[in-house]
């Protein structure tokens, strides 16, 4: 017999009055986020399945499904280039990518501030998960300034591309603008589209382009926190210990990824080793950098060696900074698990940062982070290699690029069958939206009063 709760009246019409005053049927925000993401997929699967989004005879559902879903995550995969969409399907692809990188919230928050609305405590609560906040009054301030330094480093970028794409006489100057635009929003964003065939192989040799690309990779990678600290303090003295910390280690990952794939490949003949010392170093820098966040490719990677692809699949499952246009498990969980590693070898019972110390919480859920990470690119990777007869490596890149949504691909995504790609569909998803829903949980969790007596259990 059906629960009698479940047909009262009374709770439809109490549910229908919390969607009336601004809440929802009870939903998290985690949930709530999941879902809203969904819906700009739904939306961009809609605009991207029109006739006329396509050169030709225009996408199937699921190919305009693949690529809305990652245009949203600024993944960057894609099983129908971008230069194969028509001009109004390449601006819907690129607005998903702004939408998707700064995170639908942003633009919510944003909007009601405009329209002079006030925020219902459940769309606080779905705010403060997305800016990583606990404060509600900040929420405002936090989400007009993520969007005037989205703003202000996106027209920097387009402005310089554009003025140097036209001055050396690469493209018109129409061709220039919208390529300008294009290419700025998606390496702000970390998304790694490009509208060229060969990703940024044209770019080889050109130190304006790739400095300006890395640049705005680089500050879509850093977090908006980081950014706003820096532009607050503008000394180093004055930054917080987390702002140090994550440019510290950004120099650092980014030197040692443009050390090591100068070393490892500049012998392949058909990558670095072609090239002369200051090309090589160009190409490195822009790879090293592309790799942790953005998946732009400034070689090409299906002839890399097997090292390097690894040494990439490091980089990308490390991503960028949290509150930021990147993925993997985010640039601070690597930090503090280094530091837990190092104070267990020190023997020393706190883990310390920058002369501050680490609370055991924020450890437990930067070890939950890698270790579903792990655990779900394995499970991933296992699937891809039972549904396909592909070389290990491509399989490997194709997963961890999906999932940190770096988007890095050895170009057999769309080689993939329909199984595997729902997969990277999956993993696109997760890598986007997980990690918020992961640290949520972790945090809400309920505190249990019963305390258990203590076992000898051995590890290592």
């Amino acid at each position: 017999m059906a629960d009698m709760r479940t047909l009262d009246p009374r709770r439809g019409l109490a549910a229908y009055h919390r969607i009336r005053h601004g809440g929802n049927l009870g939903a998290s925000p985690p949930a709530l986020l999941a879902a809203g993401f969904l819906v700009l997929i739904v939306v961009g699967t809609l605009l991207l399945s029109l006739p006329f989004a396509g050169k030709a005879d225009g996408l199937t559902l699921f190919e305009a499904f693949f690529t809305a879903t990652a245009a949203v995550t600024v993944t960057g995969l894609s099983i129908v280039p971008p230069q194969e969409l028509s001009l109004f399907g390449q601006w819907v692809l690129i607005v998903l990518v702004q939408i998707g990188g700064l995170g639908f919230v942003t633009f919510a928050v944003v909007s009601a501030i405009t329209l002079g609305q006030r925020m219902s405590l459940r769309q606080q609560s779905l705010a403060l998960e997305a800016f990583n906040q606990t404060n509600t009054a900040r929420l405002r301030s936090t989400a007009v300034s993520v969007l005037r330094i989205t703003i202000a480093i996106e027209l920097t970028a387009i402005l310089l591309l554009f003025l140097w794409w036209w001055a050396s006489g690469r493209l018109e100057p129409g061709s220039a603008l919208f390529h300008a635009v294009f290419h700025a929003v998606a390496a702000f964003s970390n998304a790694g589209v490009a509208l060229m065939d060969d990703s940024l192989e044209s770019f080889v040799g050109d130190g304006v382009t790739i400095t300006i690309l890395s640049s705005a990779v680089i500050l879509g990678g850093l977090g908006f926190p980081v950014i706003m600290e820096i532009v607050r303090k503008r000394r180093w003295q004055g930054l917080q210990p987390y702002a140090r910390l994550i440019l510290l280690a950004t120099v650092a990952l980014n030197l040692v990824g443009f050390v090591g794939i100068w070393m490892l490949e500049s012998g392949n003949p058909h990558t670095l080793g072609a090239l002369d010392w200051a090309d090589q170093a160009q190409a490195a820098w822009m790879q090293s950098v592309s790799l942790r966040t953005a998946g732009f490719t400034i070689f090409d990677f299906r002839v890399v060696d097997d090292s390097t692809a690894l040494f990439a699949a490091i980089l990308m499952f490390i991503g960028g900074g949290s509150m930021s246009t990147a993925g993997g498990i985010k640039l601070g969980t690597f930090v503090v698990i280094l530091a837990a590693v190092f104070a267990y070898l020190a023997q020393r019972k706190e883990v310390v940062l920058m002369q501050r110390s680490v609370p055991p919480e924020t450890v437990q859920k930067a070890l939950a982070v890698v270790v579903v990470t792990v655990l779900t690119a394995v499970s991933a990777l296992l699937i891809l290699t039972v549904l396909e007869d592909m070389d290990f490596v491509s399989l490997m890149l194709e997963v961890m690029g999906a999932l940190s949504t770096a988007g890095l691909s050895q170009g057999i995504t769309s080689s993939l069958s329909t199984p595997s790609q729902c997969v990277l569909l999956a993993l696109m998803f997760m890598g986007r939206v997980g990690p918020l829903t992961l640290v949520y949980s972790l945090a809400t969790r309920s505190r249990s009063r019963v305390r258990y007596p203590e076992m000898h259990f051995q590890v290592g």
